[in-house]
């Protein structure tokens, strides 16, 4: 497995997914996923998903700068840090971002932790 590809792959489904279908991202996450948005911690695939579907904005497109990662732990995860801009619709100027993920493959599953 080539941490790159796979970070690089990830990525790239992961904000088309956000950008078009953000209800899509739910198969990424599982019960056990946390997600951390501006101090608050959001746990589980349902409450992940509500979170991500209920934002404010409805239309976005993200344009990434960097992809930076690293294997984590003997189970085959890597960690994914993620910058970039964000460009809302009917906005001017758009949103710088950065996100990270611990992303693990479970055999047929691949999921966010």
């Amino acid at each position: 497995m080539d941490p790159d590809a796979v970070a690089r792959a990830f990525v790239e489904h992961y904000y088309r997914t956000f950008d078009t279908n953000r209800a899509g991202l739910a198969g990424l996450y599982q019960d056990s996923s946390m997600l951390s948005f501006e101090g608050e911690k959001i746990q589980g695939a349902a409450a992940i998903t509500a979170k991500l579907t209920g934002l404010q904005f409805q239309q976005c497109q993200h344009n990434i700068s960097t992809i930076d990662c690293q294997t984590s732990g003997p189970a085959g995860g890597v960690i994914v840090f993620v910058s970039g801009s964000l460009q809302l619709a009917g906005e001017p100027h758009a949103l710088k971002f950065s996100q990270v993920w611990n992303y693990l493959y479970l055999g047929l599953l691949s999921c966010i932790i």
